[in-house]
């Protein structure tokens, strides 16, 4: 070490210079480098994952070399989510100088890290079939349950679109798909699998035009953006903890957010034992079959029901304004004149119910009911359940629930801004889907050992 002595303005300076130098050899341990509180050491205290090797055991052939350890894997692979390391190639570069990191996966110096290759086999064959990241997610749900930080009362369900790892111009209409396939291997085994699993039915999410690069991708829009290649992310959330208990990856259709909500509370309540006692969502949840859906399970809906631009708009009377007649299958508008039923339509899951011209045409209150020579009525076939909705709409409970759902929006936020995933990088539903399982449970863990690491308080002893 060299020490400067200068004279600067009558000031005499004392300025120390670090001389770089590199020892042959260090001594050290990285056990010692991590502090208690850090994250990395919070989780290898609080969560297991032993699981990995029984869960894949089945896999490995008992004869050869020995593989990598799996459960070495999912800790690298879990690493990238909780620090917004989504590729595989920077985060196997990353953990080179990571003492924590290193720590963590139990790898010392002297020990080779997997190449990131390894994780792309692996992917597409022992984690693929044995789903480990849908179970590592269901096996923190469990600890979180367990632990206490889950109540599983009050629920919130809502889903955000993820763009795709395509481009638009990757699209070819259906018509050449047979071309393509004979140059495209991604389309050639597209067209394998879709002929194995379901020879007769068009997927859910049928387009004129499909991604020759990523096939299950729909071209859609949400919240006003453009319109991109992509998926939905549907996140059920417990409202007290802000813990997501069900996550589902989904085509980006409307249709298939109900579709999820109904698969993610089926498999909690399965893991509860009971049912929760509300669910909140936005408008794009409020469809009568969904809230019917939830009133054949006594589940309280905080959501606003989706009614039609015209009734919303329209200057007439709306059917709450009508009575029904069970005994008659019929309805009595504010006139007092009888509705009878007329019929169903099927496509809109709706009955018809007409007036007469006679009735309606001498009525005085004609201009406030219709513009037509009669009143026609067309009510859902899940009123009920609709209306319902309604009047909950006017409670200080389904405010305080809309406050509650704004929890899953700032956990989109911090899968996007934090972990990184606004685009993905993975192809295809099946792979997208493990995406979402991962980063689910990386943004659940944060949680769950933070609540484990609270200090208690000590229960002072009574005085007399």
């Amino acid at each position: 070490m060299l020490r400067w002595i200068s004279i600067f303005g009558g000031l005499l300076i004392m300025m120390g210079q670090h001389s770089r130098s590199e020892a042959l050899f260090y001594y050290f341990r990285l056990e010692d480098q991590v502090p208690e509180n850090h994250l990395l050491r919070l989780i290898d205290k609080h969560i297991s994952f032993e699981f990995v090797r029984e869960r894949l055991r089945t896999s490995y052939s008992e004869s050869g070399r020995p593989s990598i350890d799996p459960e070495l894997l999912l800790r690298i692979l879990l690493i990238g989510y909780l620090y917004g390391l989504s590729s595989e190639r920077k985060l196997v570069e990353e953990l080179r100088m990571h003492l924590a990191w290193r720590w963590f996966t139990g790898l010392g110096f002297d020990q080779e890290i997997p190449h990131h290759s390894t994780f792309s086999k692996n992917r597409h064959g022992r984690f693929q079939e044995s789903k480990l990241f849908e179970e590592l997610f269901e096996q923190i749900v469990r600890q979180c349950v367990e632990v206490g930080l889950v109540q599983g009362q009050h629920l919130s369900v809502d889903g955000s679109f993820v763009e795709a790892n395509a481009a638009k111009e990757s699209r070819i209409p259906r018509q050449q798909w047979g071309e393509a396939a004979q140059v495209n291997q991604t389309v050639r085994q597209y067209l394998v699998e879709l002929e194995q699993q379901n020879p007769i039915e068009e997927p859910v999410h049928q387009q004129d035009q499909v991604s020759t690069t990523d096939p299950d991708s729909t071209y859609a829009t949400k919240g006003g953006t453009p319109a991109r290649l992509g998926y939905y992310d549907n996140y059920l959330v417990d409202n007290d903890s802000c813990v997501i208990v069900g996550v589902q990856g989904t085509a980006a259709r409307m249709s298939q957010e109900t579709v999820a909500a109904q698969d993610m509370l089926t498999r909690f309540a399965q893991w509860q034992g009971r049912t929760p006692e509300s669910v909140a969502a936005d408008t794009t949840y409020g469809n009568g079959e969904f809230l019917q859906w939830l009133a054949d399970r006594s589940i309280t809906p905080y959501m606003r029901t989706r009614d039609s631009i015209h009734r919303k708009n329209s200057p007439f009377y709306g059917p709450e304004r009508f009575t029904y007649q069970p005994e008659h299958n019929r309805y009595i508008c504010p006139a007092g004149q009888p509705l009878n039923y007329g019929g169903r339509n099927l496509r809109n899951r709706t009955y018809a119910y007409i007036g007469t011209r006679k009735r309606c045409g001498a009525c005085a209150l004609k201009a406030q009911c219709t513009s037509g020579a009669f009143r026609f009525l067309a009510i859902h076939m899940e009123e009920p359940a609709r209306q319902r909705a309604r009047e909950l709409a006017n409670t200080p409970e389904f405010a305080h629930a809309q406050r509650q759902r704004k929890k899953v929006e700032a956990l989109f936020a911090e899968l996007k801004n934090q972990i990184g995933l606004r685009r993905l990088r993975l192809r295809r539903l099946k792979f997208v889907r493990e995406q979402f399982f991962l980063a689910a449970a990386a943004q659940n863990i944060k949680r769950l050992v933070r609540f484990l690491s609270q200090p208690t308080t000590p229960t002072l002893p009574a005085t007399s």
